[in-house]
């Protein structure tokens, strides 16, 4: 049976959860439950901590899970990306009073011999080391923002979506971005020694698919209209969708009728591109769910 490990709390729980709901699985109705059987896929889920995940997946104890990226690669666990799943997009990145320094903003080399406080010391100690730069890691398990305020740190390094909670907090981001997440599936990497049987791959398979499936669908919509046929081979360039478009002659001579997917972001301006050629009832849907054998769409 598959074992898929998810986040129990923070940003990525909720979204995990309707993401495995859309792809047809079963959820716990309870958030204290740390398991649930979901019989019918033959799928146990078992609900952690997002920072512990990677760990269990590296060591074969789980056969899938779903994390930051930041937190795999923080984990240090033998595991690798499957996926990219679209949401918790968030920046790793260094903050310090927005006051400055010497009247200044803040710089990476002024980082050098101070105290950074940070729950992703593995991160920030190759980011530095990459940088040239020597400075003393304070490793903290959360709360981080308030180590400069109490005199702990002289800086932070953390994870930064809206910067709220470092306004909050007179801190400022500054230099590059440490590192880019966002929630991924990872599984463990695969050695001689230790390979998966083929009945779970199997599984870990459809799994995977599903779940693209449901990225694929957030990310795409389907376009359908009447197009004249001598402007039909335009029309295909500006809707090219996965392979080829679908295209059948209607009742009306000279007339075809056009199914594609196109990218959400791009639909309207596709609907006006066609309008201009003189196309016909134009029409957008959304779409539940779909699949790719190679796994990659036409942009």
């Amino acid at each position: 049976m598959l074992r898929i490990a998810l986040p129990n709390k923070g940003t990525l729980a909720d979204p995990a959860a309707t993401m495995m709901r859309e792809a047809g699985y079963r959820q716990r109705s309870d958030s204290r439950d740390l398991s649930m059987l979901d019989e019918e896929n033959e799928i146990e889920f078992f609900y952690l901590r997002p920072k512990d995940i990677a760990t269990y997946v590296g060591s074969g104890d789980l056969h899938l899970g779903i994390t930051g990226a930041d937190l795999m690669d923080e984990s240090g666990s033998q595991v690798k990306r499957v996926i990219e799943l679209g949401f918790g997009a968030s920046k790793f990145r260094f903050a310090a009073p927005a006051a400055g320094i010497d009247g200044r903003e803040w710089k990476l080399e002024d980082l050098e011999g101070k105290k950074i406080a940070t729950s992703y010391p593995r991160l920030v100690r190759a980011h530095l080391a990459r940088s040239r730069v020597k400075a003393d890691i304070i490793k903290l398990d959360g709360a981080v923002e308030i180590s400069v305020q109490l005199g702990l740190a002289d800086a932070i390094a953390d994870v930064v979506s809206s910067g709220r909670t470092l306004r909050q907090h007179s801190l400022a981001p500054f230099g590059d971005a440490i590192a880019e997440s966002q929630a991924t599936l990872i599984e463990r990497e695969e050695r001689p020694d230790r390979l998966v049987p083929a009945e779970i791959k199997a599984e870990m398979k459809v799994f995977t698919a599903r779940l693209q499936g449901v990225v694929y669908a957030r990310q795409y919509v389907m376009v359908d209209y009447d197009c004249p046929e001598d402007v039909l081979d335009e029309a295909k360039r500006i809707t090219p969708g996965m392979q080829a478009p679908t295209v059948a002659p209607l009742s009306e001579k000279g007339w075809f009728g056009v199914r594609s997917m196109v990218r959400k972001q791009t639909a309207n301006k596709v609907m006006d591109d066609l309008a201009g050629l003189g196309a016909r009832a134009i029409l957008i849907s959304e779409i539940r769910s779909c699949r790719a054998v190679d796994g990659s769409f036409a942009s």
